[in-house]
């Protein structure tokens, strides 16, 4: 059975723009992640202060620190210089590889944090890097993307790029 719904095509334009305004309410507020205002703060403070973390930690040397941030699994997925690095143990032996250990790291500055809570357990957030390490200063952006698993944020992806 075919069912015709029959709807008057001529509006009031007062009355098409309330239909309209309404309409994108409506698709706006299903489109939220349903993450109260309060919650979506102290997410975005607690990636904030893991992101912070990594800097303090590469800053005293120990890239161990650094990597607390990231997913302790081999799903973990480092993007960077057009080579894929699957895996949590293969990313911190990458790190070690390029840039050692202790003050031979140099120093780390991220900055121009932005955060995007998706839902209450999916982050995204981008940034721009810059290391003062052996005599240069290489910098780039990041897009990081985190999951939320036991309260704690972590890093599950992260695409790198240089801007050299």
């Amino acid at each position: 059975m075919t069912m015709i719904l029959s709807v008057p095509t001529r509006l009031s334009g007062a009355f098409s723009g309330v239909l309209a305004g309404a309409a994108f309410l409506l698709l706006a507020a299903c489109a939220t992640s349903g993450v109260s205002p309060a919650a979506r703060a102290d997410d975005e403070a607690a990636i904030l202060a893991l992101l912070e973390a990594q800097d303090t930690a590469w800053n005293r040397g120990d890239i161990e620190g650094f990597m607390a941030g990231y997913l302790r699994s081999p799903d973990l997925r480092f993007a960077s210089g057009g080579n894929i690095t699957r895996g949590w143990d293969e990313t911190l032996a990458r790190y070690k590889a390029r840039y050692g250990t202790g003050a031979e790291m140099g120093t780390l500055t991220t900055s121009d944090h932005e955060i995007e809570i998706l839902s209450a357990d999916a982050a995204i957030a981008h940034g721009k890097w810059q290391l003062d390490w052996q005599g240069k200063q290489p910098w780039g952006l990041y897009t990081l993307v985190l999951r939320k698993a036991g309260g704690e944020w972590q890093i599950v992806s992260d695409t790198t790029t240089a801007a050299d």
